[in-house]
């Protein structure tokens, strides 16, 4: 049955992965690059979050993944889903995306519920994102969780959701209506 279910895993992320290397807007990939993970029922660590290896990048004015889908090749994106899962099981799923005030304005008219942390008011020695995801989801996991960055951090938005489909759907919705001057 595990075994069954870390390879459903893989075919839905590489699913969701062909639909935003298909159709999504290259604009919306961060410096750093991106990730999409999804992660089996009960997942205790990243070894059980699926992600794209190397990330997804922009190759030319192409949305790119550098290697296949694994368990284990997300860190980053991967703390934010084993975090908001302690809060609501079901949301197994995240993305990162480059963050603008434009690309917040869409979500804002999308209607997603969308929450932000301040880098500046996280504690000492703690993770970045295991705080902020957490103080994001204290009354609920929000669509959208977002930060404006730090020194040598770069701003982020990250898009949740119960599987990597819905994820990418949500940012094809988002990447179908942004606009940048």
């Amino acid at each position: 049955m595990a075994a069954d279910e870390r390879e459903r895993v893989l075919r839905c992320l590489n699913h969701a992965v062909t639909m935003l290397t298909r159709s999504m807007d290259v604009r919306l990939i961060p410096e750093v690059g991106m990730n999409i993970v999804y992660a089996i029922p009960d997942a205790r660590g990243r070894e059980d979050v699926a992600g794209v290896l190397g990330r997804i990048v922009n190759l030319g004015g192409q949305v790119h993944p550098v290697g296949d889908v694994a368990f284990g090749a997300s860190d980053h994106v991967a703390r934010i889903v084993l975090t908001a899962m302690r809060f609501d099981p079901d949301i197994r799923s995240a993305a990162n995306i480059r963050f603008s005030d434009a690309v917040l304005a869409e979500l804002d008219s999308l209607m997603f519920d969308v929450c932000s942390f301040d880098r500046a008011a996280e504690p000492p020695g703690v993770q970045t994102m295991d705080w902020g995801v957490a103080f994001c989801c204290r009354d609920g996991v929000p669509d959208v969780i977002y930060d404006r960055g730090a020194v040598g951090k770069e701003p982020m938005i990250r898009i949740l959701g119960e599987d990597p489909v819905t994820v990418a759907h949500n940012i094809l919705k988002l990447s179908n209506r942004i606009t940048y001057a």
